[in-house]
């Protein structure tokens, strides 16, 4: 017998063969309250001994959290119907469910509860824990939505989560006992990056627009493109290559970055001073909202990021070569290295041109690094830049400079010099928000207060300008609360010298408000990764733009098939933000188009668009409630226009409007007049 016939005799034995009148009762009651059994269990524990009571506990529902997510990963992989679903004459007892059936999310979750408990304590009671779960485990047979090997494979998966989690508890009391911040900061970099993926994996939320288009970029590499330097196209290609054009895919090196950053900025600060500073500094980069978003959603912050880091990281080290008598063993190789990361980061978000605007603040302003100026370390340095960066320079002169015409726009350029306040107290806010006021006050004093000896003028050039700038830029026009993220990383480092060295020596108060700085970041964190425990209206829900997407994306299918089935046709918008998401939850992926109404431009404009097609139907999809635009009513034979109202698994409202347009006559492309 082939092992699914053994699965599928199991199961008739317990499902029928076991069947008696009082498991009958009994078995549904188990399936589905799991954790009425437990509780007596864990109340008797917490009486009878509270020590490490809280930890075990921790422990337990981390491991159900992390082997429930895994579980739901490896039913969509496997795919096998459940025996309800699947056989006759089955003995249903309660819902058979219409999800697949290896593993049993109800043994993992018993098993990976019941078996910290065993990996943790030695109480007389454990091995109570362990029938709980094998009396749930047991029921999913019996009540006929599970096979055995279903419930073999959820205890097996169950139990290894939870020994995985107790093994991390002793690893991190034997750290804290040794102060060993090396293998803290990689225990601690373990589990974030292991809880992104799983948040990647389950989590409800779709690909941002920007996520969407910049993966419509990588489907077409180029030198560079419209807005932004090529990197982001490269990354996300290489991450669809390993995973499919997913969104694990997709995002997978938002991870693998925030790691990494905190890694090099872990040595940069235990260079600079010692391993308590790098290990708060690298700390902070995972929990302060404006850089954790960036470990799970992959836009240009999230390399530009490392970039930045380690251009400081090779920049420090051509410095204490170049400045310290009898050690230029490396020298020009820390400026050639400093150089060609400064230009992967120019290549993927300009903003990294601050970079060598800040190190020349330095040397000049900072008297004994005023010497290398003379040296040829800059210099190469620059050239090495220029060489790596150049493709941008050599796409735009062979595209009109669009993106220098972009960039001008985006910084308002044209509207010459004015005050506007609004947009000065928003950024302020914003980065208010994002740091923490709490944070960002502390890190502005230590970097203020230590700017006169060497260490501390680095971190100062290479954060208080650049932050500056920005907040001065916002009295002119708007700024978004991004662009002033890498000032923050060396201020990160300024932060952790000043106040978490010696953070004994300073009063009570000041060890209470950094605290408090640790505990609001953490929080605002908690609440951007699970905003549904806020509660918050959708016009005021900064995750309101990642719902909807894959929803559209099946509404959009159904419409193209049936448009498609008299003939070929094609997808088109508006917005270049649905036309992306359309393009990667669509159906096979289609190629989409972006029509142009008097919008400003985008990257679509540059590629070959849909104006040639004559005698193609379409699909055309617009955001809102919307009449069909006056310039493409003659280029259609006729159309349909469909409201579509989704309600997206937030609960949240999305209106569009589908038209189905018939027999393409062909159009004159239009040139954007705004960039």
């Amino acid at each position: 017998m082939s092992l699914p016939e053994i699965d599928t005799a199991l199961f008739f034995v317990v499902n029928k063969g076991l069947q008696n009148s009082f498991f009958d009762i009994l078995m549904p009651f188990v399936t589905g309250n799991a954790k009425l059994l437990f509780l007596p269990l864990v109340i008797w524990t917490f009486f009878r001994d509270r020590r490490d009571i809280l930890t075990v506990l921790s422990v337990s529902i981390v491991a159900v959290a992390f082997a429930d997510g895994l579980g739901h990963v490896i039913k969509i992989l496997v795919a096998r119907v459940r025996p309800c679903n699947a056989l006759e004459d089955v003995r249903t007892l309660v819902g058979c469910g219409s999800s697949f059936s290896m593993p049993s999310n109800h043994a993992i979750n018993g098993f990976g509860f019941a078996m910290a408990f065993w990996f943790l304590r030695k109480d007389v009671v454990r091995p109570f824990f362990v029938l709980v779960a094998v009396m749930v485990g047991f029921s999913r047979v019996y009540v006929g939505v599970h096979y055995p090997f279903d419930v073999l494979a959820g205890a097996v998966l169950g139990t290894g989560a939870a020994w995985g989690a107790a093994l991390t508890v002793r690893q991190a009391k034997k750290i804290y006992a040794d102060r060993d911040y090396d293998r803290a900061l990689y225990l601690g970099l373990m589990l974030i990056s292991l809880f992104r993926i799983y948040y990647i994996i389950t989590s409800p939320f779709d690909l941002s627009p920007d996520e969407a288009h910049y993966w419509e970029w990588s489907r077409r590499p180029d030198l560079s493109y419209y807005s932004k330097g090529p990197m982001i196209a490269y990354i996300i290609l290489a991450g669809t290559k390993l995973f499919g054009s997913t969104v694990f895919g997709v995002r997978i090196f938002a991870v693998i970055f925030s790691a990494l950053s905190s890694l090099i900025l872990y040595r940069l600060g235990r260079d600079l001073y010692d391993a308590r500073t790098g290990l708060f500094s690298a700390l902070l980069v995972q929990i302060v909202p404006l850089y954790s978003v960036f470990g799970v959603l992959l836009t240009i912050d999230s390399p530009f990021i490392f970039f930045w880091v380690l251009s400081l990281f090779f920049f420090r080290k051509a410095l204490d070569s170049g400045l310290s008598a009898g050690t230029q063993k490396h020298l020009h190789l820390y400026w050639v290295l400093t150089g060609v990361t400064t230009g992967l980061g120019i290549l993927t978000k300009y903003t990294m041109a601050f970079f060598p605007f800040s190190g020349l603040l330095f040397m000049l302003f900072y008297r004994d690094a005023r010497r290398l100026l003379a040296s040829r370390g800059p210099y190469l340095a620059a050239a090495a830049s220029a060489v790596i960066s150049s493709p941008v320079i050599i796409w735009n002169a062979a595209n009109g400079w669009v993106t220098v015409k972009h960039t001008a726009g985006q910084a308002h350029i044209a509207e010459g010099f004015k005050i506007a306040l609004p947009y000065f107290f928003e950024f302020l806010g914003s980065q208010i928000g994002i740091v923490t006021p709490v944070l960002m006050v502390l890190i502005f004093i230590a970097l203020w207060r230590s700017r006169k000896e060497r260490a501390g003028a680095f971190l100062f050039w290479f954060s208080f300008p650049v932050i500056v700038f920005f907040l001065m830029k916002s009295l002119q026009g708007k700024v978004q609360a991004n662009w002033a993220l890498p000032g923050y990383a060396a201020g990160f480092i300024a932060f952790s010298a000043y106040y978490m060295r010696n953070v004994e020596a300073f009063k009570r108060p000041i060890r209470v408000l950094v605290l408090l700085g640790f505990v609001l970041a953490l929080s605002l964190t908690f609440f951007a990764h699970f905003p549904a425990f806020l509660h918050l209206p959708p016009d005021k829900d900064p995750t309101a733009k990642l719902v909807g997407w894959k929803e559209l994306g099946k509404e959009a299918s159904l419409a193209f098939n049936e448009i498609s089935s008299g003939g070929p046709a094609f997808i088109v918008s508006d917005s270049y933000q649905i036309a992306s998401e359309l393009a990667f939850y669509m159906k096979d992926n289609p190629v989409t188009y972006c029509v142009n109404l008097g919008r400003r431009m985008n990257q679509y404009d540059l590629w070959p668009g849909f104006e040639r097609l004559a005698g193609y139907n379409a699909v055309l999809v617009m955001t809102g409630h919307q009449q069909m635009p006056g310039s493409l009513i003659p280029a259609f034979g006729r159309y349909e226009r469909r409201l579509l109202v989704l309600k997206t698994r937030q609960h949240k409202l999305m209106k569009f409007t589908v038209f189905k347009c018939y027999d393409f006559r062909g159009m004159e492309s239009k040139s954007p007049e705004k960039f």
